[in-house]
């Protein structure tokens, strides 16, 4: 404690004011902080409680994937990819399986397409179910987890009927699915819809209406459209700043096309409703909202299933033709797309992979500066990144 210039202690001895210099401090995020969702490390200076930059370093999880797809054979990479986005792996599967098939021009079965979306729609709701769970845990409310696991379990039990394996399933296959839904599959999907509608209620009422979540996550993080586009976001990240754009409808793939064009689902953008539009809040009201659209879609292929093959009569073997294909799919993190590129052998030439979650990473350098360091960890987690997908 200083005194005014003059002034005694109690002791009698003078004091004088000096001049106090800060610097900036570096504060280390992880590379085992919970709110990184995943072993990342992000560089964080500060001045005191603001931040005055960030920077992700990545790599802790880099497996090669891209390499490995270059030497092993086409379907051997399929389950590579189940451990991108181990929250959606699903998703992933059908992501390669249609570069794959782009390359072979074969037709799929219509069962084995509606069983496949019924499959990624399934793994979109327990995707976001993580994704809202785990950012209140971040935030410091661990109840509404518990409730949506409750959920998610039972998401998790009927991928286990149907293929095997609760987390990664190399179930949809180059040509179709691996095999027929198991007697009383689809029947007992229709009953978690209906148990889903009214528990997706209380994950609304528990946590988006929570009046401390929202105060942490309002005009907390707001991307602008303008920032939205020049970083290349993509999914929730994007459509959360009102930005119109999702490729099951602009870019249909599968039957997503035929699923629009009936009405069956829309496409939840935010609206700055809580606070400013782009914020954390509108990110997370996206993904939330996301959910109950995904019950409509796996709805309309329940309503529309019939029996048939599901799976096109292909080789064990493939020697996939000579060329190139891009695939980008609607994963629940955003655009998700392989290249590959075959010389007509039994082995890709080249397989690059386009992951939402690392160029949605960007954005990070450009939206933390500025900001409380408390609010730092609200606005990491509203970007619901899984860091396997990041560095493959």
């Amino acid at each position: 404690m200083t005194l005014p210039e003059g002034a005694t202690t109690a002791t009698g001895e003078r004091e004088y004011l000096v001049d106090v210099r800060t610097q900036d401090m570096e504060v280390n995020m992880g590379p085992q902080h919970p709110a990184t969702h995943g072993v990342m490390k992000i560089l964080i200076r500060c001045n005191g409680e603001l931040v005055t930059g960030a920077q992700p370093q990545l790599g802790f999880l880099h497996r090669c994937a891209e390499k490995i797809g270059e030497n092993v054979e086409w379907l051997q990479y399929l389950p590579y990819t189940d451990r991108y986005d181990y929250l959606a792996a699903m998703n992933n599967n059908l992501g390669y399986s249609m570069a794959v098939e782009a390359l072979m021009d074969i037709e799929i079965p219509r069962r084995a397409e509606m069983i496949r979306v019924i499959c990624a729609e399934l793994n979109r709701i327990g995707s976001h179910l993580i994704a809202i769970g785990t950012y209140g845990i971040d935030l410091g409310a661990f109840t509404p987890f518990l409730y949506m696991f409750r959920e998610r379990e039972w998401m998790m039990a009927l991928f286990e009927k149907i293929c095997g394996a609760r987390l990664t399933y190399s179930y949809i296959r180059i040509g179709g699915v691996f095999n027929d839904a198991p007697p009383g599959w689809l029947s007992e999907v229709e009953r978690f819809c209906d148990t889903f509608e009214k528990a997706w209620r209380e994950y609304y009422d528990l946590l988006m209406m929570n009046q401390i979540f929202i105060k942490r996550t309002a005009d907390v993080g707001v991307i602008p459209r303008e920032m939205a586009l020049d970083f290349g976001l993509t999914g929730p990240m994007l459509r959360g700043s009102a930005i119109d754009w999702d490729i099951r409808r602009d870019m249909p793939y599968s039957i997503y096309g035929e699923i629009w064009e009936d009405g069956a689902f829309k496409i939840p953008l935010g609206s700055g409703e809580m606070g400013t539009l782009g914020d954390c809040w509108d990110r997370a009201w996206v993904r939330i909202t996301e959910m109950m659209e995904s019950v409509k879609i796996v709805r309309w292929c329940l309503d529309r299933i019939e029996p048939g093959p599901v799976i096109a009569d292909i080789p064990k073997v493939l020697r996939v033709p000579a060329g190139e294909a891009y695939v980008g799919i609607e994963n629940p993190r955003g655009e998700l797309g392989h290249y590959l590129l075959s010389d007509g052998g039994k082995i890709p030439l080249r397989c690059r992979v386009r992951g939402p979650s690392f160029s949605n990473l960007a954005v990070l350098e450009a939206l933390l500066p500025g900001t409380l360091l408390a609010d730092a960890v609200a606005i990491i987690g509203s970007t619901d990144i899984v860091v396997g997908e990041t560095d493959r």
